[in-house]
C-alpha cells in the first residue's frame, strides 16, 4: 500500500494516479509494493530528521528510510515541499516535473539504486527521466 501523508500544505492531484504509476514502476524493478508511505513536509521538518537521524546539518529535498524484506518494498519517504520548490525553480522545470522526479528517486533507493558516485548518479537520474516521461 502506497500512502500520502502531509506534514504541510500541499494539493496533490490525482492521488490515484500517482500511486499507479509508483506501483507500476516498483512492479518494472522486479519488485513488490509493501507499504510505502510519503511523508510531505517542510524543510525545517525534514532538517530536524536528517540531524536526529542521520547526524547531518544539511538541507535535503528527500530522506528514505528503508524496510524492504526480500522483495516486498517497505518504507518512509520524506520529502521537503520547500525543496522541491527550490529546485523546481534552479532546474528550471515546473514544480510537479520536480515532484515526480523526487517521488521515484525515493522508490529508485529502495530498489538499490545508489547516488553517491558519478556513474551511480547518472544511473538514477536516466531511471528518473525514464519514469517521469512514462507518467
Amino acid at each position: 500500500m502506497i500512502n500520502f501523508n502531509f506534514e504541510t500544505i500541499l494539493h496533490l492531484e490525482e492521488e490515484k494516479r500517482l500511486k499507479e504509476w509508483i506501483a507500476e514502476a516498483v512492479a518494472a524493478e522486479g519488485f513488490l509494493v509493501g507499504e510505502i508511505n510519503y511523508v510531505f513536509c517542510t524543510d525545517e521538518y525534514l532538517h530536524k530528521i536528517n540531524l536526529q537521524y542521520l547526524n547531518h546539518d544539511t538541507y535535503t529535498d528527500i530522506i528514505s528510510f528503508d524496510y524492504r524484506v526480500g522483495k516486498q518494498l517497505h518504507g518512509d519517504i520524506f520529502i521537503s515541499v520547500d525543496r522541491v520548490k527550490e529546485n523546481a525553480t534552479k532546474f528550471e522545470v515546473d514544480f510537479n516535473s520536480e515532484l515526480l522526479r523526487v517521488l521515484i528517486h525515493g522508490i529508485l533507493h529502495f530498489c538499490g539504486y545508489k547516488d553517491k558516485l558519478d556513474n551511480e548518479v547518472n544511473a538514477m537520474r536516466a531511471k528518473e527521466d525514464y519514469y517521469v516521461a512514462r507518467y
